[in-house]
């Protein structure tokens, strides 16, 4: 998976680059998808904004402005991997959701966001803003890298939807598997030992299909 996301990172970043120099000579900053690239840090967050078609948009130099609090390589690493799997194979739903509640319209300066409390975002919810500090525990750790299009702050860590966390919480629980009672008696043939095994491991699957379903649910 690791893998695959930095090859596809390097195609969305070539793309980026392409689709946005013509747009970015019309003004000395690049765009937030080109400060995104030629950072380095972001290779994520590049291949996340390719999957869910945003990519276009933030190389452009027409649109927004945006406000991007832009999580690094490590912030999504710290991310749960079958979260972040969830998201990266849900791009229409759950990541669309996840990565328009880092953007919020128009030009939001550092100074200014040290003096609000909350910032609505594009993807309808609100995060809340203590200082440098969003929803509580991420951290903006840069400031002010300014784009044709907007405004970009590094945070280290991945917001999430309040919506999106209440959906994690609720989510029911893996149920264990009933625990057989210990018996002295043996199946009759070699079927039945074989028959018991299948029944499990369907079982099993299923029960790992359930939570994966419930999870890419979460979508607010």
């Amino acid at each position: 998976m690791k893998r695959s996301i930095k090859l596809f990172a390097a195609g969305v970043a070539a793309a980026a680059v392409v689709a946005a120099p013509m747009a970015a000579s019309a003004d000395e900053h690049e765009s937030i998808a080109e400060i995104a690239v030629g950072a380095g840090s972001f290779e994520t967050l590049v291949t996340a904004a390719g999957l869910a078609g945003l990519d276009g948009l933030l190389a452009d130099c027409d649109a927004g402005p945006f406000t991007v609090f832009a999580p690094t390589d490590d912030a999504f690493a710290a991310v749960p991997e079958d979260v972040l799997n969830a998201a990266l194979a849900d791009p229409d739903g759950l990541l669309t959701t996840v990565l328009t509640y880092h953007v919020v319209e128009g030009v939001v300066l550092a100074e200014d966001v040290v003096g609000i409390d909350s910032a609505t975002t594009v993807q309808g919810e609100d995060i809340a803003v203590d200082g440098t500090v969003l929803n509580g525990s991420v951290n903006i750790t840069a400031t002010d890298l300014i784009a044709c299009n907007g405004v970009v702050h590094v945070i280290d860590g991945v917001l999430l939807p309040p919506s999106v966390v209440a959906a994690l919480e609720e989510a029911p629980a893996e149920e264990e598997a009933p625990v057989a009672e210990p018996t002295d008696e043996l199946p009759a043939t070699g079927v039945g030992t074989v028959g018991t095994g299948l029944a499990a491991a369907a079982l099993l699957m299923g029960g790992f299909a359930l939570v994966s379903i419930s999870r890419r649910r979460v979508t607010a």
